[in-house]
């Protein structure tokens, strides 16, 4: 799927938070700039999420607890030890568990082996002014 800008990126992001359900995992892969955040900020208006939706680079995660449901959004890139990034992921999993929302994960490849089930969606450069997504349900998931 070809989007234009980000203003498409967020529209996209918001109309495909219907297809989730609770308890559901997003994993997000994609250079930096890509538009993964952006896509977030348009799940986050989707579930009517009042905080202002922002990039987890630095805390590794953020969490939103006032729309429709609850909202983790991790962000491993700075992360380098796999075992570091596992027990990130156990930690926020669990945190799923209690508040039945969706996590969302940005440079998700040292924990991808360990999901059992997941939404990957990549996003790449178009060679126009715009992202390519390639959206992946979890039953095509490569480890499934």
């Amino acid at each position: 799927m070809f989007l234009k800008n980000i203003s498409e990126t967020i529209a996209f992001g918001k109309d495909f938070v219907t297809n989730l359900e609770p308890q559901s995992i997003v994993i997000l892969k994609g250079p930096i700039g890509a538009g993964k955040t952006s896509f977030v900020q348009g799940i986050g208006q989707g579930l009517c999420i009042k905080e202002s939706i922002t990039s987890p680079t630095f805390s590794l995660s953020n969490h939103y607890g006032s729309g429709s449901m609850y909202l983790i959004h991790m962000d491993l890139y700075r992360i380098e030890s796999s075992l570091s990034a596992r027990e990130l992921f156990i930690e926020e999993e669990e945190e799923l568990e209690i508040n039945n929302g969706l996590l969302i994960i940005e440079w998700p490849e040292l924990v991808e082996p360990i999901i059992e089930k997941y939404w990957e969606i990549e996003i790449n450069y178009a060679s126009q002014d715009g992202r390519n997504f390639n959206i992946y349900e979890p039953e095509s998931s490569k480890n499934l």
